[in-house]
C-alpha cells in the first residue's frame, strides 16, 4: 500500500498546473478586446471632452498668442492635438489602474492564464487605441483656425499610438504604485496639466528650468515630432523624437509590469 501511496504522490508531482500562461500576444489580444468593448461603452463621451477641452484651449490661445509666429502657432495645434492622447492615456488610465488597486480587482487577472505583461499592454492599448480620432480632428480644426497646412497630417498615425505608449506607461504606473485611488487620480491630472502648459508653449520661448521639466515630459517628444512636419519638414528630428518616445514607452510599460506583480502579489 505504501508502494502505492508512493506511486500516486509521484505521478501527482509530475502533474502538469491547472492552465499554462498563453503565449504573450494572445493573452494581449484577449485582455485588448475584453477592455476595448468595456471602454467602447464611455468612448465617445470621453473623445468629446477631450476633443472639447483641446479645440477649447487652441480657441482660447488664438486671441493671445502671436498669430505671425509659425513657432507659436504650431506649438499650440501641436500641443493641443496631443493633450487629447495625454487626457485618456496618462489620466484616464492612472484612474483606472488606481481604482482596480483600491478595489483589490488586480487580484482577478492572477486567476486567469495570461501573463502580467499581457494585461498592462491590452489595457494600456485599449485606452491609447481610441484617442487617433480625437486627435486627428483637434489637429484639423486647428490648422485652419491657425492657418497651417495639412499635407502631412499623416504622421498622427505614428505619433498618437508612440506617444499613447509612453503616457500610457506612465498613466499605469502612476495608478498601480499610488497608496491611494485619490493619489492616483491627483497624479493623473497633474501629468494631464504638465502636458498642457508645457506643449502649447513654444520651448524657445520657456525659461532654462521649465525647458528642463519639459525634457523629462513624453508628450513633449511628441509635440516636438509632430511640429517637425510642419513648414519645411525636419524628418530626421520627427524620428528622433518619436525614438525617445518609443524608448520611455517600452521603460514605462516594462516597469508598469513590475508595478503589476508587485501590487498584486503583495
Amino acid at each position: 500500500m505504501s508502494q502505492t501511496l508512493g506511486r500516486s504522490s509521484a505521478a501527482g508531482s509530475d502533474a502538469e498546473p491547472l492552465a499554462a500562461a498563453t503565449p504573450l500576444w494572445a493573452g494581449l489580444a484577449a485582455v485588448y478586446r475584453a477592455q476595448l468593448s468595456r471602454v467602447r461603452v464611455s468612448r465617445v463621451p470621453l473623445l468629446f471632452v477631450a476633443v472639447f477641452q483641446s479645440v477649447g484651449i487652441m480657441i482660447l490661445m488664438r486671441g493671445v498668442v502671436d498669430t505671425g509666429s509659425d513657432s507659436a502657432r504650431e506649438a499650440v495645434v501641436a500641443g493641443s492635438s496631443v493633450l487629447v492622447v495625454a487626457f485618456v492615456a496618462l489620466n484616464l488610465l492612472a484612474q483606472h489602474f488606481g481604482a482596480l488597486r483600491a478595489a483589490n480587482a488586480l487580484d482577478y487577472y492572477l486567476t486567469l492564464p495570461v501573463r502580467p505583461a499581457a494585461v498592462v499592454l491590452g489595457i494600456a492599448a485599449a485606452y491609447a487605441s481610441f484617442t487617433l480620432p480625437g486627435a486627428v480632428v483637434t489637429a484639423v480644426i486647428g490648422a485652419l483656425m491657425f492657418q497651417l497646412p495639412l499635407a502631412n497630417l499623416w504622421a498622427l498615425l505614428l505619433v498618437v499610438p508612440l506617444s499613447g505608449a509612453a503616457l500610457a506607461g506612465v498613466g499605469a504606473v502612476c495608478g498601480l504604485l499610488s497608496p491611494r485611488q485619490e493619489l492616483a487620480t491627483l497624479l493623473g491630472q497633474l501629468g494631464m496639466s504638465a502636458a498642457l502648459l508645457l506643449g502649447i508653449i513654444p520651448a524657445d520661448r520657456m525659461p532654462m528650468v521649465v525647458e528642463w521639466g519639459r525634457d523629462v515630459l513624453p508628450s513633449s517628444y511628441g509635440v516636438d515630432a509632430f511640429i517637425a512636419t510642419y513648414g519645411t519638414p525636419d524628418w530626421a528630428a520627427f524620428g528622433a523624437d518619436l525614438a525617445v518616445c518609443a524608448a520611455v514607452g517600452v521603460a514605462m510599460l516594462s516597469l508598469a509590469t513590475w508595478a503589476f506583480r508587485r501590487t498584486a502579489r503583495g
